[in-house]
């Protein structure tokens, strides 16, 4: 009986040493989805303004941004875009507008003023993605100022008996450098959705939060940028 014992343990004994033996070791591997960094261009439409003006058609500079952005994942959900842009800021209004009617002859007169302000930006933007193709995000913009142009038109159209007549004229001058503040801070908001890989669509919103006159008055509120842009952008 004690050999009969004996025999069995060895044989338990060698079946679960040649189970161990022939066990492979369980590898961990670590899932690391949250994707490569990625350097694209990206451009579009500027419609800016200042913040004391009403939100118009009428006073909307239309200009551009033109640069390249870096992509940097986070994770799955977040990523860190930085951007270098050449940015066209500034604002347009309607100085006066008058509409005269003597007799047959009906005269419009309307005077624009508008003020182009071109920056280098920088856009830092924190991006959130609820689905894969759509994102939000969110972060400052640092601003240096290059130069700018002020210019002024005046519009006359003459209608006399269903024939009109119009006239216009121009001016312009350089904004003085040392009139308008050289660095610009301001908060950032915006919405993007990928159409493919590489290819998408982005709409933003700036708000500077400094003041762009270099000489303020003292009791004048202070004037800042503020602009929305609409552009496409391409990952490669």
């Amino acid at each position: 009986m004690k050999k009969l014992f004996l025999g069995l343990a060895v044989v338990a004994g060698s079946l679960a040493f040649a189970q161990e033996t022939k066990t492979t070791p369980t590898v961990t591997t670590v899932n690391n989805d949250k994707g490569p960094i990625r350097v694209g261009i990206k451009a579009g439409g500027n419609a800016a303004s200042f913040n004391h003006q009403d939100v118009s058609l009428d006073n909307q500079k239309l200009g551009f941004h033109a640069g390249v952005l870096v992509n940097i994942p986070l994770s799955k959900k977040f990523a860190i875009q930085p951007e270098v842009l050449y940015n066209q800021l500034g604002a347009k209004s309607v100085l006066s507008s008058t509409d005269v009617t003597t007799g047959a002859t009906t005269v419009k007169t309307k005077d624009d003023y508008s003020t182009t302000l071109n920056y280098v930006s920088v856009p830092l933007m924190l991006q959130m993605r609820p689905t894969e193709n759509f994102y939000i995000e969110a972060g400052p913009e640092f601003s240096y100022f290059i130069n700018g142009k002020n210019k002024g038109s005046r519009t006359i159209e003459s209608t006399t008996g269903g024939v009109t007549t119009t006239q216009a004229s121009s001016t312009s001058e350089d904004i003085n450098k040392d009139d308008i503040k050289k660095f610009n801070v301001g908060l950032g908001l915006g919405l993007g959705y990928d159409f493919t890989h590489n290819l998408g669509i982005n709409a933003r919103y700036v708000n500077s939060l400094t003041n762009i006159d270099a000489n303020p008055v003292k009791g004048d509120d202070a004037t800042t940028n503020r602009v929305f842009q609409l552009g496409l952008n391409y990952k490669f």
